[in-house]
């Protein structure tokens, strides 16, 4: 007997541009294909459903039909309605098209996977549609940008809250926001969010992702001190450069151009190639010694899977736990209130791996251990 009704979106094209190096999906997923990005939408959705496939005879995924979730609903066994015809080529307004169907369903929830851009679709039709009650929602994270509070933190957390859904465990709602921002000025190094709105979504702490802290450290001291460390501890290696306003203040006292929302290389304190790719850097890197300086996301905790693609399974596997280097300033890790850094590489198996206690630089020789623990 059918006891819960999921409706099931996968937006195909989210997080194209993430691997190499657009920043976003939003009018360049033509382009990113044309630079050898692979779609990557519905694996995620799949880690996702993985965790509720014991469950399969208890449920009835209603989506569209092929890569925008039948495909991935059937790969696992569940029992699946089609209520809208993917055309050949996806745009944001299928998308919109198949949550408007869906809102006229009996759902209990639904589930999409993309990122900020899909999570203003989806709220765009909430907006517009004139329904009794608001429908919770939950997004899998397969965008680049992920600012809003809808999403999983990782595939399989997102999982996690539809299995305790499932299992009648006591999960509380509430309204998160929907956070997009211009990628044109994104491109261009300017971040630029805007709240949207509000949709309803499971309230699971453990498993459902905070807002994004926007702005740039105000105390200038603690990152010079930062700065100060990483540099001194500098030698002839290749150093990959992560995003993030901390690692800029790193380039910034080296004296270096910075990409601000991409990924850099550095050797000897000088720039080697700038706003890389996936794929260049895998080549650039290819046998030779090399260590990743990253931070974190502040509110999230995010150090592995947003805004930074770039850095794919192969490279953190090929450089290894021991040289990856994580800056933070305590200000920052105060604020995750006790919850550990997050890694969402695309590779469940290798955020297993990475998990465990780090070694974070948060001033002039001055290091913390902080965990790195998935929920999963």
């Amino acid at each position: 007997m059918i006891r819960f009704r999921l409706g099931l979106v996968i937006n195909p094209l989210a997080g194209l541009g993430g691997s190499v190096g657009l920043k976003g999906s939003d009018g360049v997923a033509e382009e990113a294909l044309a630079l050898g990005a692979e779609p990557k939408a519905i694996k995620r959705m799949m880690q996702a459903l993985e965790v509720i496939a014991p469950y399969a005879n208890d449920i009835e995924i209603i989506t569209a039909s092929g890569v925008m979730g039948e495909d991935a609903a059937n790969a696992l066994g569940f029992n699946t309605r089609v209520v809208y015809q993917t055309p050949d080529k996806t745009q944001a307004i299928d998308t919109q098209a198949v949550v408007r169907t869906l809102l006229n369903e009996p759902l209990d929830l639904l589930l999409f996977a993309g990122g900020d851009g899909t999570a203003r679709d989806v709220y765009s039709v909430f907006e517009q549609a004139v329904i009794d009650d608001k429908l919770p929602v939950l997004g899998v994270p397969a965008g680049v940008k992920i600012h809003s509070g809808v999403y999983g933190i990782t595939p399989h957390a997102a999982g996690m809250v539809v299995k305790m859904l499932l299992e009648g465990e006591l999960v509380s709602l509430m309204s998160a926001d929907v956070m997009d921002i211009d990628e044109v000025a994104f491109r261009q190094g300017t971040v630029r969010a805007k709240r949207f709105g509000e949709l309803l979504v499971p309230a699971e702490p453990r498993y459902v992702q905070a807002v994004k802290m926007g702005g740039k450290e105000v105390d200038e001291f603690v990152l010079a001190d930062i700065a100060a460390d990483v540099i001194q501890q500098m030698e002839d290696e290749l150093y990959i450069m992560g995003s993030g306003s901390t690692v800029a203040f790193v380039m910034e006292e080296l004296g270096l151009d910075n990409t601000l929302l991409g990924v850099d290389l550095i050797q000897d304190k000088a720039l080697v190639a700038s706003d890389l790719t996936a794929k260049q850097l895998l080549e650039l890197t290819q046998d030779k010694p090399t260590k990743l300086i990253i931070t974190l996301i502040g509110g999230q905790g995010h150090i592995l899977g947003r805004g930074n693609q770039q850095l794919s399974p192969e490279l953190i596997r090929r450089l290894g736990k021991d040289n990856i280097i994580i800056l933070a300033t305590k200000t920052k890790l105060k604020a995750l209130e006790g919850r550990p850094l997050i890694v969402d590489s695309g590779d469940p198996q290798l955020d297993r791996e990475l998990c465990g206690y780090y070694k974070v630089t948060t001033g002039y020789h001055d290091y913390v251990m902080y965990q790195v623990a998935n929920p999963d």
